[in-house]
């Protein structure tokens, strides 16, 4: 290994492969230089012919994967609107599909460093624009790629199922039929925050304190001796009430999934809920998880690392929302979705609407820009980019 040559290609691709393979099974603060290069089959000093550090090299694999996803996207055409928009799906649909290692570091990278996520936010927007030809804003690029994005992800990583044809109806017709919404239903009214407990117990202390240090530091960077710190509390009054670390992460896991639905369950149901159509229901909930997160901003922290660090309890996180949009489609049924639309993907496609919303909103701090944007994707939630067909 002393004599390989600097610049070698072959040897660049080594380690790329060996890195992207561990960072796509390990949250990245846990894998060394020492571990990629005995993956690789490779000495240290080899690795610092290319890279001078762990963090250029996922840099340069982030790069990468923005490249092949450009040039994805750009490879999707059509005669018509309609067929660009259905190839524009298919396309990211399926590249999740062929490189679910590369998603999966991309997804880490997209939250430590945003830069990225902008790059690929405007890769994407470009390519929707071309293919409705003509520039996109940002809410139609939530509208479209929230939902497609999503659907990609589960469909790589989750086993989700997504049907590309349901998606495709969507982007072009909408999920609502020309339904309409009024915004004072949507946005009127007060929110009612969830229950302060006036004493807390001990354990009710180690969570408050958890759920700040790991939303502000993370998982690995934070230990015991500081949570209980913060909760004035001795290490041994954790092991208490908590087998570990891991234990305790997940107990605060399931608290936040606990806390967002109660909340929009709750002040969903004080607005009346006979008085919506499904559409207004659906654009009240979003509105309503984006207060939360005004709220709450360390609850899109703590659940984004543990999907490398316990992915059977984030699967279980969303799995409950999943739920919930299956209880408002049984109460919808007749609404909630065109004929030909999958209830299991249209479910799929809003969650991921959610998610990268707020994903938007965790770096703007302006709910007044929130309000237009849920005002404008409800109006394609109703007709889709149905009037660039004509």
């Amino acid at each position: 290994m002393a004599t390989e040559n600097r610049g070698n290609p072959k040897t660049e691709e080594r380690l790329v492969s060996a890195a992207v393979s561990l960072f796509a099974r390990k949250w990245y603060g846990t894998v060394s230089v020492a571990e990629i290069c005995r993956a690789a089959g490779l000495s240290n000093g080899v690795f610092y012919r290319y890279y001078d550090g762990k963090e250029t090299l996922f840099k340069a694999i982030l790069g990468r994967v923005l490249e092949q996803i450009r040039e994805a996207v750009e490879g999707a055409q059509g005669a018509s609107t309609e067929d660009r928009l259905h190839a524009f799906s298919d396309a990211i649909i399926q590249f999740s599909a062929d490189h679910p290692d590369l998603i999966s570091v991309f997804r880490e990278g997209q939250y430590r460093f945003y830069d990225y996520e902008r790059r690929l936010v405007a890769i994407y927007q470009r390519g929707l624009g071309e293919a409705l030809g003509r520039e996109v804003g940002l809410a139609e690029y939530l509208f479209a790629l929230g939902g497609l994005r999503f659907c990609a992800v589960g469909q790589a990583l989750q086993g989700a199922k997504v049907d590309i044809p349901s998606v495709s109806a969507i982007l072009n017709r909408g999920l609502y039929r020309r339904m309409g919404f009024d915004p004072a239903r949507v946005f009127g009214g007060t929110a009612t925050p969830l229950p302060v407990p006036l004493e807390e117990t001990a354990r009710e202390r180690l969570l408050r304190s958890g759920r700040r240090l790991f939303g502000e530091k993370g998982f690995f960077e934070t230990n015991i001796h500081e949570i209980t710190a913060g909760a004035d509390l001795s290490v041994g009054a954790f092991y208490t009430y908590f087998e570990s670390k891991e234990t305790f992460y997940a107990e605060l896991i399931r608290l936040v999934s606990h806390d967002v639905r109660a909340f929009i369950s709750k002040n969903l149901a004080e607005t009346g809920l006979d008085d919506f159509n499904a559409l207004e229901l659906e654009l009240r909930g979003l509105w309503l998880w984006i207060v939360y997160l005004s709220i709450d901003r360390n609850c899109y922290n703590i659940v984004r690392e543990a999907e490398f660090v316990l992915p059977a309890v984030v699967t279980e996180y969303y799995d409950g929302f999943r739920a919930g949009y299956h209880r408002r489609a049984d109460r919808h049924r007749a609404t909630l979705a065109a004929p030909e639309v999958d209830e299991d993907t249209a479910i799929q496609y809003l969650m991921g609407l959610a998610h990268y919303f707020g994903i938007q909103t965790a770096f703007d701090d302006s709910l007044g820009s929130a309000r237009s944007l849920v005002e404008t994707i409800g109006a394609y939630l109703s007709r889709g980019f149905s009037d660039d067909l004509i």
